[in-house]
């Protein structure tokens, strides 16, 4: 863990043992017998050896950071992700119980407001956070694969394409940065997932994770696990490639065009505002794209056997685009701030700066060889 650049070491001997330079006092005077003598200074000569002092100097040298891109800077991306998507998708758990029986059985859940009564209904306040512990594990999975993977494609192929070509291109990288990583989480979300869906629209089903998992592996083998896996890359590497590279530009934007202050100097708590109204902005735009993608995620789990031609067929081209989509929009928004706000907190607390902000200028290009000999004989 990091701390700030004026925070010292710890030590276990108390403060007044080491201060730098010893001030005149009683205790000096029994522990050195020299008023005058700084910790670290020879007594003068007497004839006997000096006395010896348990007093140690206060260290000096700056505190150490994470270094960026280390292998502490990807555990540190890690672990925020952990926390930004466990946390955030377990507290919207009842409004995203509500949109997948929007879903499922539009009939029975005509809108946000009926869908709530019945829920409240038929399985009461208790059943609002059916699914939780799916829902918590497979989206801190998710997170930890999207946040820490994102930050690694992120400077991967900024290397791959050089200085100029990074800040030239920067949306292409945050682009190809963010579906890599969204590859590779989905495969992680995707059994959690599934097993989600089946408790929160099939009431009897299980009660959650530790009963619904073997029952969903009994019922449609280990592979049916990740019968969703491809609709779920297409519903989630569109939203996590808007959601990055939105939340990219428009936090850059907001810093170039909005506030009037450079990103440095504003305060870390105003930085974490930014951090969340972006969020929020990327999270209605992830929303819309990704929604027909969701909608058919959440039929092909609840229906056994259940196709993508029979999702279209059911649902219809506009259901498709648009049957929960308000409720979606609110819940997403609202999602996508709190973790983008999360995360910078994190990466913050760790001693990590904020994300996005202000491209800088490009690096120059290091000098060759017959540059750096010329430069020399000229000189």
């Amino acid at each position: 863990m990091a701390f700030s650049d004026s925070s010292r070491r710890e030590a276990f001997l108390p403060s007044f043992l080491y201060s730098p330079v010893l001030k005149s006092s009683g205790l000096e005077r029994i522990l050195l017998r020299s008023p005058s003598s700084q910790v670290g200074q020879t007594a003068p000569s007497t004839g006997s050896p000096p006395p010896t002092s348990f007093l140690v100097e206060a260290p000096s040298e700056p505190a150490r950071k994470i270094e960026m891109y280390s292998p502490a800077f990807y555990a540190a991306c890690t672990a925020g992700g952990i926390l930004s998507c466990g946390l955030t998708h377990m507290a919207v758990t009842p409004l995203d119980l509500v949109k997948c029986n929007m879903q499922i059985d539009p009939a029975k859940y005509k809108s946000i407001s009926s869908g709530f009564g019945v829920l409240l209904r038929e399985q009461g306040a208790r059943g609002f956070f059916r699914g939780w512990v799916p829902t918590l594990l497979g989206y801190s999975a998710q997170g930890a694969c999207k946040f820490g993977f994102y930050e690694f494609f992120k400077k991967y192929y900024s290397d791959i394409a050089g200085p100029e070509y990074a800040t030239k291109y920067k949306t292409l990288i945050y682009l190809a940065g963010s579906a890599s990583a969204e590859f590779i989480a989905d495969i992680a979300l995707c059994p959690f997932e599934a097993v989600k869906v089946r408790v929160q629209t099939q009431p009897g089903f299980a009660r959650g994770m530790s009963d619904g998992f073997p029952k969903f592996v009994k019922s449609e083998g280990a592979l049916g696990l990740y019968k969703g896996l491809v609709p779920l890359w297409g519903r989630q590497i569109p939203y996590t490639m808007m959601k990055f590279a939105s939340f990219e530009t428009i936090v850059e934007l907001l810093y170039k065009n909005v506030i009037p202050t450079p990103k440095d100097q504003c305060s870390k708590p105003f930085q974490l505002g930014v951090s969340f109204a972006g969020g929020y902005i990327a999270g209605v735009l992830c929303a819309i794209v990704s929604h027909p993608a969701d909608n058919l995620v959440s039929f092909l789990n609840n229906a056994k056997g259940a196709t993508v031609g029979d999702a279209v067929k059911k649902l219809g081209l506009w259901g498709l685009f648009t049957r929960g989509l308000p409720l979606r929009i609110v819940m997403i928004g609202t999602l996508t701030g709190a973790q983008w706000g999360i995360y910078d907190a994190f990466k913050v607390f760790v001693g990590l700066p904020t994300t996005g902000g202000v491209t800088p200028a490009p690096a120059p290009a290091p000098a060759s060889p017959t540059q750096e000999l010329a430069k020399l004989s000229s000189s």
